[in-house]
């Protein structure tokens, strides 16, 4: 019996103990204060319904396998936690990645779970749970026969892909307001099935890249990382700020993940799924 149907079956034994005992008085006065849906994740019993945002087109982290299964790290890892926190039950909704921060901020999910690196700017606007379940350093990728490259500067005048919203664009963004000569961003729709292709035909320059990501999008090994790490980042899952109840969930989750961490099964997930460990910093 999973927990779901646990519960299910609980609250109808509750349902009906309360039911008898109303007939027995012929008054239900009270009745819905004290009955198991007049609160959500409070400890009466009731389990509340989480929307979780994520995407299907990042490789072994939120994407859809052969048989169209929405699958990786970051969905089976929301499966995990879902398993441990039997007062929540979540939802997995997908969306482009462009939409999935303004999709939080108009309520249509609850939290976003896509691999989302912690930044001062993202911190300005949306909450982020305090246990991190990856950390990444952001790298330059280039075509591996391009030794021209090794930095920003490098960069200048040049065509980088990105995805709107991301860490990386606000990397790119950052460094069109400070210098001169620009780097010439390119946004693409979040998707990262055509990065090798515009790379190694000329299309673009570069792009920016989380460590780990690099063998995911290009197994063929025709792209290269170049110069040092740009940044490095916690990895996180995003609710809405100033929101109780999303602290509240914030809370449960971090509670979750310190277990899954404890336990081994984080680490596992992370070999699985993108090669190797990497669920904390390397300095740890």
């Amino acid at each position: 019996m999973n927990k779901k149907t646990w519960i299910s079956s609980t609250l109808l034994v509750l349902a009906l103990v309360t039911a008898g005992c109303s007939s027995t008085s012929g008054s239900s006065t009270g009745g819905d204060t004290n009955s198991p849906a007049a609160s959500a994740a409070d400890g009466s019993g009731e389990v509340k319904k989480i929307i979780v945002g994520t995407g299907t087109g990042f490789p072994k982290v939120a994407f859809l396998d052969e048989s169209g299964k929405l699958t990786g790290y970051d969905v089976e890892l929301v499966r995990e936690i879902d398993k441990r926190l039997p007062e929540y039950e979540f939802e997995l909704q997908t969306m482009d990645f462009s939409n999935l921060l303004l999709s939080l901020e108009t309520k249509k999910i609850d939290f976003v779970a896509h691999e989302m690196e912690k930044n001062p700017e993202r911190e300005q606007k949306y909450l982020f749970n305090k246990e991190p379940y990856a950390h990444w350093r952001n790298k330059i990728v280039v075509a591996k026969d391009n030794n021209a490259i090794q930095s920003l500067d490098d960069l200048a005048g040049k065509k980088v892909l990105t995805s709107a919203t991301s860490a990386q664009a606000q990397i790119l963004e950052n460094y069109n307001k400070d210098h001169d000569k620009k780097i010439e961003v390119v946004y693409q729709s979040g998707t990262a099935n055509d990065v090798v292709s515009q790379i190694t035909s000329g299309r673009v320059d570069a792009t920016l890249a989380a460590d780990f990501t690099l063998s995911l999008i290009d197994p063929q090994g025709k792209l290269k990382t170049a110069g040092d790490s740009l940044s490095e980042a916690d990895i996180l899952f995003v609710f809405r700020k100033d929101d109780a109840d999303s602290q509240k969930l914030a809370d449960a989750i971090d509670g979750a993940i310190k277990a899954i961490k404890a336990d081994g099964t984080l680490s596992k997930l992370s070999k699985e799924w993108l090669g190797d460990d990497f669920t904390q910093d390397s300095t740890n």
